[in-house]
């Protein structure tokens, strides 16, 4: 049976080798998407050096986080849709999110972070390849939501995020990736402190990290199919 430790190896290879075919050649990081996933499994891939973990569904998530509420340098994600509801606890116990697409979103996070807590790292996801399955602004629409979320003090925009349509062909994927680059290279002249573009996962790591991501999300690799 192939260990948690033997996949994020595995995962950690991979990830090098598309970093050395890139013509960008700074750092890649990996975040391990670990929804759905039980915290036995988390605790393995804590136990073998990995920190960053992403999540979707808030109840399940916020029960991760406080079991490991006394682990200081783990750092989670909320990488799923985000509903109005949800803002709060998404506010009150995440270290980073991926996936404001709206104006309404950010000021209810900003407004329900909790004062003591340092400013919620965030990432404004975008609907690159106009997938209407899935969420994410408009690239035009990237420009206001920015101007928004650096006026907020609770929030810190580090950058975009995507996740495109669902397709075979590599230099579809590719495109889209191209296409995502370019606004993240916009929104880092006008930003300097901008310094996270995430995007690619399991089947399409290779062509995002040949693009110029800086973060790609990988799950099952990691974690193996859901039980």
């Amino acid at each position: 049976m192939v260990t948690i430790a033997e996949r994020l190896n595995s995962a950690y290879q991979r990830l090098q080798e598309a970093a050395e075919k890139s013509p960008y050649r700074h750092p890649v990081r990996l975040l391990a998407v670990s929804k759905t996933k039980p915290i036995t499994l988390i605790q393995h891939a804590y136990d073998c050096g990995q920190r960053c973990f992403g999540e979707s569904y808030v109840q399940e998530a916020i029960e991760k986080v406080q079991y490991f509420a006394n682990t200081p340098d783990l750092e989670w994600h909320f990488i799923g849709p985000i509903q109005s509801n949800k803002s709060r606890p998404i506010a009150e116990h995440f270290h980073w999110v991926h996936s404001v697409d709206r104006e309404k979103i950010a000021k209810r996070l900003n407004e329900q972070r909790p004062k003591g807590m340092p400013p919620l790292q965030v990432l404004i996801q975008v609907n690159i390849s106009l997938d209407p399955a899935k969420s994410g602004c408009l690239p035009t629409q990237i420009e206001n939501l920015a101007q928004l979320i650096v006026h907020c003090d609770q929030l810190t925009l580090r950058g975009l995020m995507t996740i495109t349509e669902l397709t075979e062909d590599k230099a579809k994927q590719l495109n889209y990736f191209q296409q995502m680059r370019q606004c993240f290279d916009t929104l880092r002249a006008q930003y300097p402190n901008v310094d996270t573009l995430s995007m690619g996962m399991s089947g399409d790591l290779e062509q995002a990290v040949a693009a110029g991501s800086t973060m790609v999300r990988i799950g099952t690799d990691i974690f193996g199919q859901r039980q």
